[in-house]
């Protein structure tokens, strides 16, 4: 019997989250041949920390259901002994990468990752705390249906259980390395008030995240699909293609990863939105098996954006996304142009290949960050109010915030470079006593 991790990364309070994803573990231990490990990373204040266990106990016990309920000091305590073991460099600065002070998208699904590892999980199953599942006929539509259907199994094998596939007879041999769909509902991005304001200006602000070389009419198709998912589509029937999964069409909140995720970490970026879809394109880059399915997870925004305080932050976030981009751009570059020679003799990922472009991103002039910065400040002085006030507070940060893209693109090179001692020292760590489990 295979074991596989499902995880709620989670720094709010998502009682009912909890409830919906416990009835998705056992339903994926009721109809698939598997032990189901629900792991919650759990960043809340105490008192919320208190109400996310008594929503873990209310789970009961569940036949082929481990569930494991982890707060900071409980991920920092297994860190540090598998950082340790794995005799990495920088140690410290390993650690502070893997749990940082703020919030980074990236960290939280790597530390799942490694506590995967950990209980001896073939695959990740990632779902978001600000979401919840679809319902048809009168029973919620889980993703890992899909998932434990094709993920890890040779392409040919998976084939029978999907609807269709559209995938080139030369990968048939490769195993599965993601399933995933998309979401519906709210934008995953909260800028849709921009929208509402001045599409002109959210036309500008959102082509900031294509390359600077593509056209206007590339710019404008990217900006068309940018953040929308699956739109308004509600599900009736099931639909499943075995192929080479466009990242545009999946998101985080609805994804699973067989090896890939072993392989190469995600970026751990603080306060910066995206950081978390690097494997995403990895996978298609390197012409790895994916399936694309339609059980899309419903989207929405909790009450802390719509704060003033929640409105900086996030839109600080979406300003970091898009000086990511100058480097992630030239990397997906680097891995499209590499294609299949980013596998190994095995068939799976090379993560000193990855690291390289990494580093070799890192070296860029960062002008064209520079004027990043100064469309945003223009646009966001047109719409006015809270964002002309975003503007002050971005001017006054300008240069802190280009250095610290281009030192994050850094860490995420000495991160990947590290990973795979990560990995095995965490498949040899043992949980911590009284935390985990």
């Amino acid at each position: 019997m295979r074991r596989i991790c499902l995880t709620l990364p989670t720094n709010r309070a998502c009682p009912q989250t909890i409830s919906a994803i416990g009835d998705e573990a056992a339903y994926a231990a009721a109809h698939f041949d598997v032990e189901v490990h629900l792991l919650i990373l759990d960043s809340s204040d105490p008192a919320t920390f208190a109400g996310h266990a008594a929503a873990v106990r209310a789970l009961g016990d569940v036949p082929r259901v481990v569930t494991h309920h982890l707060d900071e000091a409980a991920q920092r305590d297994f860190l540090r002994r598998v950082i340790a073991r794995a005799e990495v460099a920088k140690p410290e600065l390993m650690l502070d990468l893997m749990l940082p002070d703020g919030l980074s998208y990236g960290a939280c699904t790597n530390r799942a990752f490694l506590l995967a590892a950990a209980l001896g999980c073939e695959s990740v199953h990632r779902r978001d705390s600000d979401s919840h599942y679809q319902v048809a006929d009168g029973a919620p539509v889980f993703p890992v249906h899909h998932e434990l259907m094709s993920l890890g199994k040779r392409a040919a094998d998976a084939a029978p259980g999907v609807t269709e596939t559209a995938l080139a007879a030369e990968h048939h041999d490769k195993r599965v390395a993601m399933v995933g769909s998309s979401f519906v509902g709210e934008l995953s991005v909260d800028i849709g008030e921009i929208c509402r304001i001045d599409p002109d200006v959210y036309y500008d602000v959102v082509s900031l995240w294509a390359p600077v070389h593509w056209s206007d009419e590339e710019k404008r198709q990217l900006v068309d699909e940018s953040f929308r998912g699956a739109g308004s589509d509600t599900f009736t029937r099931d639909h499943a293609t075995l192929t080479l999964v466009d990242p545009m069409r999946v998101d985080m909140c609805n994804i699973a990863f067989h090896d890939v995720h072993e392989r190469v970490p995600l970026p751990p970026a603080t306060d910066t939105i995206g950081s978390d879809y690097f494997l995403i394109h990895l996978v298609h880059d390197a012409a790895l098996p994916g399936v694309l399915h339609n059980r899309n997870i419903v989207n929405f925004y909790t009450e802390e954006r719509r704060t003033d305080p929640g409105f900086m932050a996030y839109q600080l976030r979406f300003v970091k996304f898009f000086l990511s981009m100058l480097y992630f751009n030239f990397i997906y570059d680097r891995m499209a142009g590499a294609g299949e020679a980013l596998l190994d003799d095995d068939g799976r990922v090379s993560a000193r290949d990855i690291a390289a472009f990494a580093r070799e991103s890192a070296r860029l002039d960062w002008a064209e960050n520079v004027e990043r910065l100064d469309r945003i400040d223009v646009a966001y002085r047109r719409l006015g109010g809270r964002y002309a006030e975003f503007a002050d507070l971005l001017a006054e940060r300008r240069e802190r915030l280009l250095d610290e893209a281009r030192r994050d693109i850094e860490d995420f090179a000495l991160l990947t470079e590290a990973w795979g001692p990560l990995v095995r020292a965490s498949a040899d760590a043992e949980p911590t006593p009284g935390r985990f489990g």
